[in-house]
């Protein structure tokens, strides 16, 4: 059972066209829905007026905003003002202080991929690894990029949805026409594509270009299987707001058309 949206060219679309089709479902979820984003940093921030009307829906139900969703995944921010790998010392030691709230949390993507803990007490930056070896010319690895971010010492539990979602993601050297291209799959065990699949994907496109800028290759296509997925509806949202949310950004995307 698997659940195909038609490839997209960017965030926006992505999630609107995802939505859309899982929004049509039996009990308007569905298992196995699988994303393709030929540019995942195309239409990925709030200039975009689809990515600014999700924004403003989430922030006016008290939700996370797409800017501290894409943020748990990779913080753009940090890095543009410190580089690699200093804003990794920077993240562990200013930001994770600040925010962590018990050994368990899990609200950071990037704290996992950066500071995964080992059996003996240490840690290894799952990051860092990738970008190292995809750089080493004597690597010839095309598909062993590997960032785990289930850890079944601190997730599994008898909650249905809480900790965290992602789970996995496997990149790839990719060899085409314009040169070597870093694609990326992520899996998800379950995905709420209101409050947060949308800066999942903004985040997911971030976090490609740090990995494809350090390591000297192109950005390719990202692709995410949504193990399960459900058009959730955050905070005092109705259906009727779900539906005129996503009119809306028809509307939204026909009128860039008609600027373009």
């Amino acid at each position: 059972m698997y659940l195909p949206v038609p490839p997209q060219p960017d965030c926006a679309t992505a999630w609107r066209e995802a939505a859309r089709l899982v929004d049509a479902q039996l009990g308007h979820h569905a298992h196995n829905v699988i994303i393709d984003v030929a540019d995942p940093t195309a239409r990925a921030n709030l200039s975009d007026p689809v990515v600014k009307l999700v924004d403003d829906f989430l922030r006016a139900r008290d939700r996370k905003p797409v800017e501290t969703v894409a943020n748990t995944i990779f913080p753009a921010a940090l890095y543009r003002r410190y580089g690699a790998p200093e804003f990794y010392n920077r993240f562990k030691n200013n930001v994770l202080p600040k925010v962590r709230r018990s050994a368990q949390w899990s609200g950071y993507y990037f704290e996992r991929m950066i500071d995964l803990p080992l059996p003996d007490g240490s840690s290894i930056n799952q990051l860092a690894d990738v970008i190292r070896r995809i750089r080493d010319p004597n690597v010839r690895a095309l598909n062993k990029y590997e960032l785990s971010v289930f850890d079944p010492t601190r997730d599994v539990d008898d909650s249905p949805y809480g900790g965290q979602c992602m789970s996995f993601a496997s990149l790839k050297l990719l060899d085409t026409t314009g040169g070597r291209q870093l694609g990326m799959t992520v899996l998800y065990r379950n995905h709420f594509y209101i409050e947060k699949l949308l800066g999942n994907l903004v985040g997911l496109g971030r976090l490609m270009a740090f990995i494809a800028q350090e390591s000297g290759v192109g950005i390719g296509p990202l692709t995410i299987v949504s193990t399960h997925a459900l058009i959730d509806q955050p905070r005092s949202t109705t259906r009727s707001d779900i539906q005129n949310l996503l009119l809306a950004s028809d509307h939204a995307a026909a009128d860039m058309s008609e600027a373009a």
